[in-house]
């Protein structure tokens, strides 16, 4: 943990995944991302950029059985290295809030980082796959995401019919929505919550 830089590494390595994954929350939008899932890279790629995370991983899994260890370790470490970053949260803004429309969809992220952990899903799909990412593992992602990283997560689609336009903008809100929530308000003295605590 880089208290000044708000960085954090986390190495994973099971019988199924072994992962190596590098998170800066104060950086350029930089990423470095080797999973072997390309849908999963195009979207933590947007992630990325629309947050200003510097965001790098080294992944190796099963995926000649299926995509599933893969996304959903990435999630269990993307949402542990986020909560270690954070540090104290100290002089955080905590709450954040995007819509983001892509073409035809609009997507929406609302975060809290509470230190509760809970994902609201409200997203219809209307496709399984998209090329050969199973679309179930975008709420095995967000789920795992929010339940490591301890924060609450809404993930709200208003509408759309491209199954990767509606993912697309859910990644980009969130990638805004958690920037806004980790901006350092200087009028925030000390940890931003009446409990004392998050």
């Amino acid at each position: 943990m880089d208290n000044k830089k708000r960085t954090a590494t986390i190495y994973r390595k099971t019988n199924e995944t072994e992962i190596k994954l590098t998170l800066n929350l104060d950086g350029e939008g930089k990423t470095d991302l080797q999973t072997g899932v390309p849908f999963l890279e195009h979207m933590l790629d947007l992630f990325s950029k629309h947050g200003q995370f510097d965001l790098t991983i080294e992944a190796k899994g099963d995926i000649e059985i299926d995509d599933h260890h893969t996304v959903e370790d990435i999630a269990i470490c993307l949402g542990q290295a986020f909560r270690e970053a954070l540090g104290s949260k100290e002089g955080m803004t905590r709450y954040g809030m995007s819509y983001v429309p892509m073409d035809e969809a609009l997507g929406q992220v609302v975060v809290d980082i509470s230190n509760r952990p809970h994902l609201e899903y409200r997203v219809d799909l209307p496709d399984n796959r998209i090329g050969t990412f199973a679309t179930e593992l975008f709420h095995e992602f967000l789920w795992k995401f929010s339940l490591e990283s301890r924060i609450t997560l809404h993930a709200i689609v208003h509408y759309g019919r491209n199954s990767h336009h509606m993912i697309e903008a859910i990644y980009k809100a969130m990638g805004r929505s958690l920037r806004q929530a980790i901006e350092i308000d200087p009028k925030q003295k000390g940890i931003p919550s009446s409990k004392g605590v998050l």
